[in-house]
């Protein structure tokens, strides 16, 4: 398929790809799909000997530095391609949330009426659409003031271009304590009696609503805590990352590189749990805040520690363990030359997020005084060289013999400890 696709786009030159129309067939998601579908064409050929110039086949160092320089050119149109994509997805992504939100709004009418068949419109089902309207009105408003970065989704988005899940789940209860102060503002406001005044002001004591009030500053606290530790870790060089091309809702339950992780997946899914028995108490006692149980109040608390433990716990320097010299089959043994592909073997070299091809071309091999990009080398659905624990790279002519130091420096900017080899006449 992928082949199919690099001809065809191959044969039509309308727009370019350039377009960021969302209804676009040649928009930024069809330019970017197709550039990756040339790549990907690009790279099984090299992987398959196909494609060599005869002034580079003779020689294997020279066809495999041309290889590699060719899929980093053809890696840089595609990350080039991918960011337009990212950019146009955003743009189209805030008008769509007010109609979520909306949407939301009238299901929540359409809820209150079935209910309300037999039991009658009441009060709190007033003031609960009301509080929906209000907030929907709010985030819609929101939304329009950031609409080139996702809408109402801006403020759960992180640095590095994905979805946060400490941002996410504060933002949810942040926004569902919201909902309930306006329901019972509401219901005072329509109250003429002055003994139900007095109830719904105490229902807003700490007494009642202290579970959900302490979950509340738990995981905003922990929003807070985990961007500020995630940037001193980044600063410190005990933590990689790269930026994503677009968010996507699968970041709040994956790390970096698209695997799920345990502290995300049970963060998410106990807070959802805790949000819909809060929701349900606010629909059977819309006269106090939700008087969430401290069982489930502390099994929150518990999540939440869990997931701040997970965030201290990823990551790690990038390691240098040995540097030996690479054997190709039928090679004699001997001691590093000028010339000779050397193996550094070690672990953290590919970032999580870092295995595109963009990505790993910008890996960099500082041997002596001399920089050494590490070449891409294509085999058939992926690359043998670099992985995150071995990368090959020749020697060059300008590194003096002598002892001198080898050292790797990531995609995201974080280099490893230096190891000595000694290089021979």
């Amino acid at each position: 398929m992928a082949v199919q696709e690099a001809r065809q786009g191959a044969r039509s030159a309308a727009h370019g790809g350039g377009c960021t129309c969302g209804d676009c067939p040649h928009g930024a998601r069809e330019g970017h799909r197709r550039a990756v579908a040339e790549f990907l064409l690009k790279r099984d050929e090299f992987a398959a000997g196909q494609g060599l110039p005869a002034a580079v086949a003779h020689s294997a160092s020279a066809s495999r530095q041309w290889v590699s320089e060719e899929l980093t050119q053809s890696a840089e149109v595609v990350a080039e391609s991918g960011r337009a994509e990212g950019e146009a997805w955003l743009a189209r992504l805030w008008p769509r949330t007010p109609y979520v939100l909306w949407a939301g709004v009238v299901a929540l009418l359409l809820v209150q009426s079935l209910t309300a068949i037999g039991a009658g419109w009441t009060n709190a089902r007033t003031a609960g659409l009301l509080a929906a309207l209000v907030v929907a009105g709010a985030l819609t408003a929101a939304s329009w003031f950031h609409r080139a970065r996702g809408g109402v989704l801006a403020p759960v988005i992180g640095e590095d271009n994905r979805m946060s899940t400490s941002r996410t789940v504060g933002a949810a209860w942040v926004l569902f304590v919201a909902y309930a102060v306006l329901v019972l503002t509401g219901r005072l406001a329509a109250a003429s009696d002055p003994a139900e005044r007095d109830a719904l002001i105490s229902g807003l004591e700490l007494a009642r609503g202290a579970g959900v009030v302490t979950v509340l500053a738990v995981v905003c606290g922990i929003a807070v805590l985990v961007r500020r530790a995630v940037g001193l870790r980044i600063l410190a060089q005990r933590l990689q990352k790269v930026q994503a091309h677009r968010p996507r809702a699968a970041d709040l339950l994956t790390d970096d590189s698209g695997r799920g992780t345990f502290a995300d997946i049970q963060y998410v899914g106990i807070s959802a749990v805790a949000l819909v028995f809060a929701a349900v108490r606010l629909a059977r006692r819309p006269d106090q805040l939700p008087d969430l149980p401290w069982g489930l109040a502390v099994l929150v608390l518990i999540s939440a520690a869990t997931y701040l433990a997970g965030k201290y716990a990823e990551g790690g320097r990038p390691v240098i363990l040995s540097v030996v010299r690479a054997r190709e089959a039928g090679d004699l043994d001997g001691p590093i030359r000028t010339g000779d592909d050397i193996e550094i073997r070690g672990t953290g070299f590919v970032p999580p997020g870092a295995g595109t091809a963009d990505r790993l071309s910008r890996l960099v091999v500082r041997i002596g005084p001399v920089n050494v990009h590490v070449p891409l080398i294509p085999v058939m659905g992926g690359f043998d060289n670099p992985t995150d624990t071995v990368l090959k790279v020749p020697v060059p002519a300008d590194v003096e013999p002598g002892r001198v130091e080898v050292q790797v420096i990531t995609a995201a900017g974080v280099p490893t400890n230096r190891a000595e080899v000694d290089i021979m006449d």
